[in-house]
């Protein structure tokens, strides 16, 4: 078994590191304290081809893997960790659910704009009383003729301000079955959102609101009975998820690793104390036990969707080894670390948001154990 990475894989790192170097390095630390969505950067990268990876030639991507996009996020992240999520929003987000059902008229309207950088998509899924119990949403699709009314709320939408069009997760009946998607587009006849807030992330997200929106038949992405297959679509998004922890967990851990080694206490550089030799053995440890999970998960994916166990299990270990190596930087680095002139304590507070975006920690481990015992386990309560 060869853990090493092809030729052509590290020739592609390569190809992405020096573009990242070249052109998102200057100006790291500003972008990711900007509030809005790096627009200079998405076009960047859509003149790279680094839009797409997955999505087959015919469409107009670069007919990749899985495991080839997870490679550029990672070098992407390790030089500018806020345009990492430029890069989600072009491969790994709710694009990927879209292009993954998207009809032919879907493709003809919406690849172009989105695979150049001129427009981003967003999913929107959570709503108030309906987080981790997803299936408990009430945004519902009533018939209207041909189409369809769609009412209801979204909240914590990534992209939610600048996004075009958005996948939006509703009901059409009654339990699991009735649940699919439509598409909905930023302008339209009773769609608007609410002001926006600023999150722990320096990202700003609106709720988004449907009053009686008509839905025309060919805007249905998934139409009843859709679910399952949604979920199978945003697994790639939570590999997106995974990756940008992981690598965000990496950036601080080198960023430390290099203050180590030129600080100076008590006449002595930092990485002269066994104190701190054992922290990085324990971030070194994290990362890459963690770094295998997520490959495999990728590999096994191929170009198509990845197993929902293995990204489950990789989630998990990325999202708490990306905290842990954040965390532990930070403290190494002590005030430097703190301060908001380096982008530690912005890796922090990223990756403690992951573990909550995507689907939570606790949410991963359930999905796990019923990998583990080949059943589902039902979180609520028994009916009476």
């Amino acid at each position: 078994m060869d853990f090493s990475l092809s030729a052509d894989q590290v020739a592609f790192q390569d190809s992405v590191r020096g573009f990242a170097e070249k052109h998102l390095a200057a100006g790291a630390v500003e972008r990711a304290h900007n509030v809005g969505f790096p627009w200079d950067v998405a076009k960047l990268m859509a003149d790279q081809g680094l839009f797409g990876i997955m999505l087959s030639e015919e469409d107009g991507g670069q007919g990749g893997t899985l495991m080839d996009a997870v490679l550029a996020m990672e070098q992407i992240a390790l030089v500018c960790p806020r345009s990492a999520d430029v890069l989600q929003a072009g491969n790994f987000g709710a694009f990927r659910t879209f292009a993954q059902y998207a009809t032919p008229l879907h493709r003809e309207k919406y690849f172009g704009p989105l695979l150049r950088g001129e427009a981003v998509a967003a999913v929107g899924m959570t709503e108030p009383d309906a987080g981790s119990a997803l299936t408990d949403l009430t945004t519902h699709c009533t018939r209207d003729g041909e189409g369809w009314r769609l009412n209801g709320q979204k909240i914590f939408t990534t992209n939610s301000g600048e996004a075009s069009v958005f996948v939006v997760y509703c009901r059409f009946g009654p339990g699991v079955d009735g649940i699919g998607s439509v598409l909905v587009e930023r302008g339209m006849e009773g769609f608007t959102t609410g002001a926006p807030s600023l999150y722990m992330n320096d990202e700003e997200w609106c709720a988004l609101f449907f009053d009686n929106v008509y839905i025309a038949p060919e805007m249905v992405l998934l139409g009843p009975g859709g679910f399952k297959k949604q979920i199978a679509g945003f697994n790639v998004e939570r590999v997106g998820n995974t990756t940008r922890a992981l690598a965000l967990g990496e950036y601080a851990f080198r960023e430390a690793k290099l203050h180590a080694e030129t600080r100076k206490q008590f006449g002595r550089v930092l990485a002269e104390f066994q104190g701190l030799q054992w922290k990085f053995a324990e971030m070194r440890v994290a990362l890459d036990g963690a770094r295998l999970l997520l490959y495999r998960a990728a590999v096994n994916g191929g170009n198509g969707l990845p197993d929902a166990q293995e990204v489950a299990i990789a989630k998990y270990a990325c999202n708490q080894a990306g905290w842990f190596a954040s965390n532990e930087a930070m403290q190494v680095m002590g005030g430097m670390g703190y301060s908001k002139d380096m982008l530690i304590e912005y890796c922090v507070r990223r990756t403690r948001g992951w573990m909550i975006a995507g689907g939570s920690l606790e949410m991963m481990k359930n999905r796990i154990a019923e990998g583990v015992f080949g059943r589902s386990f039902s979180q609520r309560p028994p009916k009476k």
